[in-house]
């Protein structure tokens, strides 16, 4: 039998008196649960820039608000819909929808029918850098010393700086005037038009001072805008606290779930988990276990037993849980490294035509949303888990039993047990006891008097005894 060991992090003395800082103005994303979409991808546009035909893809994804409904979710986080030369994050105009995507009239009734249902709507701006169309370097690149020169970054030999070393993506001058107000501009001015949040692209590679100098504006004007910012690594809360934002996306914590999971190596994931709780202290990340960027939870997990693993703690661990298009229905799908290596994780979606995604979408799993549909009813049900802390009550690598604790409503204590077993044998725990009507969720578990039994490569969400 798999016996557990105590764990000693320190993080015994974890009480619910430590929240996580919100702005009142945007209190509404602790309880937002976000589905995100690559436009392109899902509407099937040519990404290859080969074909660049108007259609007006963003009125597809309006009978979707449907499955986003019912999957609980309550917000649509859209990837870029603003005009560019391919993929979307080569810009040309960010004043103007794709018209691959349609019009900007097509967002905006989007928006409306998204905000009729309740459902809150992201966008997704690229101000890192700009596509080779974009007007204002094609003018800098027939006269260097026009004016729009200036709008552009240098590299060492004098040439215009590229993002990551892409051809295609030119990057910006930061320090420049004109470019902190054009960006300032466009994010008020898709705010104005309805937008109740911005995903900041690429934003590890702006200097801090350039976002604390755009937000302003921004916050004067539509405070309840919530603004998270792509950071890969380093220091997020200082990428935070320095450039104003409200967020980062929590990769350090999707690297721990799926890689701890994979390798069956619980330890590294409850070691995410101690610098996940640091960042809560200060404000409240973007979790996720898939996006347009990365291959596939199913696919990043071999073993199929151990996919509900991750799935249970997005929804169980403190945060703001964006579930990427197709992860709710087990699809599969590998990022590679090769020019067109996103396409198999941005794929097209059936036009909506009144039936559920399952029977839609080929190779969907209903049992995988099913499980998405309970464990977002769970979170639902326990809105403090937005804050809560965790305490890693015994680790091994096959096993990790988790105490997660948060504030009420009322400001009492709250308290859930999450179980999980990667291993071959049960799984018992019996301190903290759970309560004798303590059962939440889980699969391959149940309570047997005193103790928590999960089996095999099972899982459990009870709450503790009082």
């Amino acid at each position: 039998m798999q016996h557990s060991t105590p764990a000693t992090d320190g993080s015994a003395d974890s009480t619910s008196d430590v929240r996580t800082p919100t702005a009142p103005e945007r209190a509404w994303t602790e309880h937002v649960i976000w589905w995100h979409v690559y436009p392109l991808g899902f509407g099937g546009a040519d990404t290859t820039g080969a074909d660049r035909s108007p259609q007006p893809r963003l009125l597809d994804l309006v009978p979707w608000l449907d499955h986003l409904l019912a999957l609980g979710a309550n917000g649509l986080a859209l990837g870029p819909v603003f005009a560019s030369s391919t993929h979307g994050y080569d810009t040309i105009d960010w004043f103007r929808v794709d018209p691959r995507l349609g019009t900007d009239d097509d967002l905006a009734t989007l928006i409306d029918a998204a905000h009729a249902a309740g459902v809150r709507v992201m966008l997704d701006g690229v101000f890192n850098h700009v596509g080779p169309e974009f007007p204002a370097l094609q003018e800098a690149r027939a006269d260097s010393s026009s004016p729009a020169a200036a709008l552009f970054r240098r590299d060492e030999h004098g040439e215009l700086a590229t993002f990551e070393g892409h051809g295609g993506l030119i990057a910006l001058d930061h320090s420049s005037p004109e470019v902190v107000r054009t960006v300032a501009d466009v994010l008020v001015h898709w705010a104005d038009r309805g937008a109740d949040a911005w995903r900041l692209d690429a934003a590890y590679s702006v200097p801090s001072s350039f976002w604390a100098e755009v937000l302003p504006p921004l916050r004067e004007s539509h405070p309840d805008v919530w603004v998270v910012g792509e950071v890969l690594h380093g220091d997020y809360a200082a990428a935070v606290r320095d450039g104003g934002l409200d967020s980062v996306t929590q990769y350090e914590l999707w690297q721990g779930t799926w890689h701890g999971i994979q390798d069956v190596n619980l330890h590294e994931l409850a070691w995410a988990l101690t610098r996940h709780d640091e960042f809560l202290d200060e404000f409240a990340p973007l979790t996720f276990v898939g996006n347009h960027d990365v291959t596939r939870i199913a696919s990043q997990i071999d073993d199929e037993r151990h996919h509900a693993h991750a799935v249970v703690l997005l929804f169980t661990l403190g945060g703001v849980p964006s579930v990427y298009y197709g992860d709710e229905l087990g699809l599969r799908a590998v990022k590679e490294e090769r020019v067109g290596g996103d396409d198999a994780i941005r794929p097209a979606f059936p036009r909506w035509s009144g039936h559920d995604a399952v029977s839609l979408v080929a190779d969907a799993d209903p049992a995988v949303l099913a499980l998405h549909q309970e464990m977002v009813g769970v979170r639902r049900r326990h809105p403090w888990l937005h804050g809560a802390r965790t305490r890693t009550v015994s680790v091994t690598n096959e096993t990790l039993v988790l105490e997660v604790r948060g504030a009420g409503a009322d400001g009492g204590d709250e308290l859930l047990l999450v179980a999980l077993n990667l291993g071959d044998e049960p799984l018992r725990v019996a301190d903290p006891a759970p309560a004798a009507d303590g059962w939440v969720a889980g699969r391959y578990a149940g309570l047997d008097g005193d103790v928590l039994v999960v089996g095999a490569h099972g899982w459990a969400v009870v709450a503790p005894r009082r």
